[in-house]
C-alpha cells in the first residue's frame, strides 16, 4: 500500500531538485550568491501560499506567521526515532552558536507536523519545547498537511509496520524563510549545528548586500 506514494515521494525530490539546479543555471550573472558550505540559496525567494495550520497551542496559525522573521522549517513528527529528534537537536545547538546576534535577527525554528493524526497541539509542544522553550510546532488537518507539504516540495509517506501500527517516511531538509514570507534557501542533510550557522550568517549579509 505503500508503494505508490513512496514513488510519488519520490517524483517530488526529484522535481525538487531539478528545480534548485534549474534556480542555478537561470540565475542571472549580476547576482552574486553567498558561498555557503550546504545550503542551496534561491537567486529569487520561492514564494508561499497562506498556510493553513494550527500552532502546538491550539490556535490557528497567522496568515502572516511567515512575515517579518526568519524561520527555519522543518517536517517531521513528534514519533520518529531518529531523524526528527537529531535535527531538532542540532537546530537547538545551531540557535545557541546565533545567540549572539540581535533578536530580529535569530531565527525562528517551526516543526510542520506530517502525523497530524497523532500529533494534536498538545503532543507537538510537548516534543518541541523540550528541545528549546523558544521552538513552535504546527499540525493541521490531513488536507492542510498535504497542501503545506506540497508548498515546500516535501515527500512524505503513510507506511504500514509489520507488527501493526505504522510510521511516516519525510523528507529531512530544512527550508529558510525569510521575513519576506519566501524560502531563501534549502540546508540538505546531514545537518551540522555548526554548518547550519555559518550559512545563516552568510545568508543574513547577503540579503542585507542585496537590499
Amino acid at each position: 500500500m505503500a508503494a505508490r506514494p513512496l514513488r510519488i515521494g519520490i517524483l517530488v525530490i526529484v522535481a525538487f531538485a531539478a528545480g534548485l539546479i534549474l534556480a542555478r543555471v537561470l540565475t542571472p550573472a549580476r547576482v552574486e550568491l553567498p558561498q555557503t558550505e550546504r545550503a542551496t540559496v534561491f537567486p529569487t525567494a520561492r514564494a508561499l501560499p497562506t498556510l493553513d495550520l494550527t500552532s502546538q497551542d491550539g490556535q490557528p496559525l497567522p496568515a502572516d506567521f511567515l512575515s517579518g522573521h526568519w524561520t527555519l522549517v522543518f517536517f517531521g513528527f513528534t514519533q520518529c526515532p531518529d531523524i526528527c529528534p537529531t535535527t531538532l537537536a542540532v537546530l537547538a545547538q545551531a540557535g545557541r552558536q546565533l545567540g549572539d546576534l540581535p533578536q530580529a535577527e535569530q531565527p525562528r525554528v517551526l516543526l510542520v507536523s506530517v502525523d497530524p493524526e497523532r500529533d494534536t497541539p498538545e503532543r507537538l509542544a510537548a516534543y518541541v519545547r523540550f528541545f528549546d522553550p523558544a521552538f513552535l510546532g504546527a499540525t493541521g488537518s490531513l488536507e492542510s498537511i498535504a497542501a503545506t507539504a506540497a508548498a515546500f516540495g516535501v515527500p512524505y509517506a503513510k507506511v504500514t509496520m509489520p507488527e501493526g501500527g505504522y510510521t511516516m517516511d519525510h523528507g529531512s531538509g530544512i527550508f529558510v524563510v525569510g521575513p519576506a514570507g519566501g524560502i531563501v534557501a534549502y540546508l540538505s542533510a546531514p545537518h551540522d549545528a555548526g554548518v547550519i550557522a555559518r550559512d545563516y550568517r552568510k545568508l543574513l549579509a547577503w540579503q542585507a548586500s542585496i537590499r
